[in-house]
Parts: structure tokens; C-alpha cells; sequence
């Protein structure tokens, strides 16, 4: 299993200033941490619940817990309130199906967490029977995202956008 633990590399993310690019860049995360829960799963069945697998599930469980749900935020409180006000039929239905799949990608991550929180405390756990679909759907979730309304954000006012990365700061208790 490849090194789950910290980037060495200094954070290369958008800032604020940019908040569709920090969108952008949170998703790769969701890629990252989502694959990473099933490299997990593979390397618990060949070594067990050792170290380097807690240290990964550590990893897992702080993205999804920690920004996973900052991100959701920012979608649902700004960009896609932002996106309906550009009166778009065919994006106002996309909207609703993506956030719609924001509560199911909860309730899959509320399944696997407990699975998770156990490798990371090196105990026995049990795999979860949607650690599949939890792995897939993020990023398929995301994907759909990138294609189906993140290109509308750039029909976004400039001042649209500030505000949102304003928000995004201050959800995160950001300094300007």
C-alpha cells in the first residue's frame, strides 16, 4: 500500500480567491481518500490491522469527517444557490439530483466510518458491506459534478465568486 500518510509536498491548493478551483482540488481529495479506503481493505486482508493501516484509516476518517462536509457546505450554501439564480432549467434539475446524492453519500460514509474508526484503533473490524459503493459513488459524485456544474460556474459574476470564496474562508475560520 502506497505511504497513506501525510503529503510531503507543500499544499499547492487554489485559494480562496478561486473558489471553483479549491472545489476542483477538494474532489481529487475525494478521489484520493475514496481509493484509499479500498487500497485499505486490501492491505488489511494481506497484513491485518497494523500500523500503516491505522494510519491510513486515521487519514480516511479526518478527510470525511473534517472537509467532506466543509465542501458539501459549500456547495449547497453557495455555489448551487448561486448556479439557480442563473434560471437554467437544465441546471436547476441537475442541481437537485446532486444534492439529493449529498445525503446518500452521508449515510454510505456514516456506514463505513465505524469500520474505519476500528482499523484505526487496530481492532477487528468488520467490512462494511457499502465500503463498494462508498468508494465508487464519491467519485462518480463527483465527476458528474465537475461535468454537469462546475462549467456553469464560469456564467458566474465576479462578485458571485468572491463572495463564495468570502464563505468558503470564514467556514474554515480562514485568516484573509
Amino acid at each position: 500500500m502506497p505511504n497513506p500518510g501525510p503529503d510531503l509536498a507543500p499544499d499547492l491548493a487554489p485559494g480562496f480567491d478561486h473558489p471553483v478551483e479549491l472545489l476542483l482540488s477538494c474532489h481529487d481529495k475525494v478521489r484520493r481518500f475514496a481509493g484509499l479506503s479500498l487500497r485499505l481493505d486490501l492491505h488489511l486482508a494481506r497484513h491485518g490491522t497494523d500500523e500503516e493501516a491505522a494510519t491510513a484509516a486515521r487519514n480516511v476518517l479526518r478527510y470525511f469527517d473534517l472537509a467532506a462536509p466543509l465542501h458539501h457546505a459549500d456547495e449547497e450554501e453557495d455555489l448551487f444557490p448561486a448556479l439557480r439564480r442563473l434560471g437554467d432549467p437544465a441546471l436547476d434539475a441537475a442541481l437537485a439530483a446532486l444534492e439529493a446524492e449529498h445525503g446518500e453519500l452521508d449515510a454510505l460514509w456514516r456506514a463505513v466510518r465505524p469500520w474505519l474508526e476500528a482499523v484505526a484503533q487496530q481492532g477487528l473490524p468488520v467490512r462494511p458491506a457499502e465500503l463498494d459503493e462508498f468508494a465508487r459513488r464519491y467519485p462518480d459524485h463527483a465527476r458528474r459534478e465537475e461535468g454537469e456544474l462546475y462549467p456553469a460556474a464560469q456564467r458566474l459574476a465576479p462578485e458571485v465568486l468572491a463572495a463564495i470564496g468570502r464563505n468558503m474562508r470564514q467556514r474554515r475560520g480562514a485568516r484573509t
